[in-house]
């Protein structure tokens, strides 16, 4: 009995090697087989102005990865409808094979999605690659203005909403979250405001700085230089603690309007049906990306703070903010 045991476990042993075997070798001769990529020139839609948050650090990754895989990746400017015109263009107007790319930010996402009942691009249509930064938001108005600090802006703005002009991509835009929800938070008449459109922060702040329009809301980044020129003065910046970018800036809640949570961000997508092997080099690549020094010291430089997540983990936020953001944009009547 005990010899035809002991045959009976070598007999499993025998063929569970095998099969283990097997497993191995078909796995090996899938991944050789998969297509080289990239093996040409790819293109990195940014659907807003060169200059901005999304701009810089999509060609700062671009430049990372044309030197990581060999092959050049061109970043080509597709400004206009809030961000919905190049993202359109990235994930339903060319072929799904991993060599059109998507700089994808908050405003052409979530917000798209909150703000309009219609969308032309929804979560559904493209795949969450990878997060690769966020930034604070800066509240701006003109160098000369009135107002010492944001308690007092919000308190005028409170009282005189009508006299409130504001920046934005559109109504989706990521601007026009941030309005809402801080007018939102303070009690003021978000209806009663009015929205400039624009195409981006590099003309946004411009607009500010010159009288065109009350007020800006931006990542630190896009206000920098005009801060840094005179041009404009911050009043806050959002948060529960201060930027490292700009330490003398209170935020907030620190002049005790408390709440604030909208946030900007940017990352990379690509088109539903993009086969998974490219998702995942590029996924791969840019976890790698994002411990580099030097592309840290790039970011650094342009005020935007790391913030990796990975395609599971991007997806989960970005359905959680949909979600919120439809509510508030739901509230404030601002879905179209």
């Amino acid at each position: 009995m005990k010899g035809y045991q002991r045959f009976g476990t070598a007999l499993l042993s025998f063929i569970l090697a095998l099969t283990v075997s097997a497993c191995g070798a078909a796995g090996e001769k899938e991944r050789q087989t998969l297509p080289d990529y990239p093996t040409r020139q790819i293109e990195y839609v940014v659907p807003y102005s060169a200059g901005g948050g999304v701009d810089l650090v999509a060609r700062a990754t671009a430049d990372y990865l044309s030197k990581e895989w060999g092959q050049p990746i061109l970043v080509v400017n597709k400004p206009g409808g809030g961000g919905a015109i190049g993202a359109e263009y990235a994930l339903k107007q060319v072929k799904p094979d991993g060599y059109t790319a998507l700089a994808v930010n908050v405003s052409n996402t979530t917000m798209l999605t909150a703000g309009m009942t219609n969308p032309p691009i929804t979560n559904e249509d493209q795949v969450y690659t990878s997060r690769i930064g966020q930034g604070t938001l800066a509240f701006a108005v003109k160098a000369d203005a009135p107002w010492n600090d944001f308690a007092e802006f919000s308190a005028w703005v409170k009282e005189h909403p009508e006299e409130l002009t504001w920046t934005s991509v559109g109504p989706a835009g990521f601007s026009a979250f941030g309005v809402a929800e801080w007018l939102d938070v303070i009690g003021a008449d978000f209806s009663k405001t009015r929205m400039i459109v624009t195409k981006g922060g590099s003309d946004s702040l411009p607009k500010v700085a010159g009288g065109h329009a009350v007020l800006a809301v931006h990542m630190i980044g896009e206000v920098m230089p005009m801060l840094q020129a005179g041009k404009i003065k911050i009043l806050a910046v959002s948060g529960t603690q201060r930027s490292t970018f700009l330490p003398d800036v209170p935020t907030a809640e620190e002049q005790g309007i408390k709440g604030l949570s909208v946030s900007w961000w940017t990352g990379v997508s690509f088109a539903k049906d993009t086969p998974q092997h490219v998702i995942e080099k590029w996924d791969g690549a840019i976890a790698k990306m994002v411990q580099d020094p030097v592309f840290l010291k790039h970011q650094e430089t342009i005020q935007v703070e790391p913030a990796y997540a990975d395609r599971t983990v991007f997806l989960q936020e970005v359905t959680r903010e949909t979600e919120y953001y439809t509510d508030l944009a739901t509230k404030n009547q601002m879905r179209k």
